[in-house]
């Protein structure tokens, strides 16, 4: 089993910045990708942001300029550095890890609440 474990969400006025954080543990076979993914209430979970195990990065376009995702491969750890937040940006974040093969991961959530 993978285990997701992220942190770093909490409250920020709008306009502010937060970096979420997440690390793999566990039985991983290889990555493919890893993902930041967000649900505010009574929607859908959307993308965020994704990077590959060789770099290669996509965003949604309701973030592009504004957050940043990275990797450490060596510590099999995601991060997304949010700036410029507003209040739109509001919701659960959740961390994926995308194997070579096998069963898609998902992390518990992390809330990111921006106040205006």
């Amino acid at each position: 089993q993978v285990q997701l474990v992220e942190s770093g969400g909490g409250s920020v006025q709008a306009g502010g910045s937060l970096k979420l954080s997440c690390v793999a543990s566990g039985s991983i076979s290889s990555i493919n990708a890893m993902g930041w993914y967000r649900q505010a209430p009574g929607q859908q979970r959307k993308l965020v942001a994704r990077i590959t195990y060789h770099g290669g990065i996509m965003y949604a376009d309701s973030v592009k300029g504004r957050f940043t995702i990275s990797s450490d491969n060596a510590k099999k750890t995601v991060y997304l550095q949010m700036n410029s937040l507003q209040p739109e940006d509001t919701a659960a974040y959740y961390c994926n890890l995308e194997p070579n093969w096998g069963v898609v991961s998902w992390g518990q959530g992390t809330q990111v609440t921006v106040s205006s």
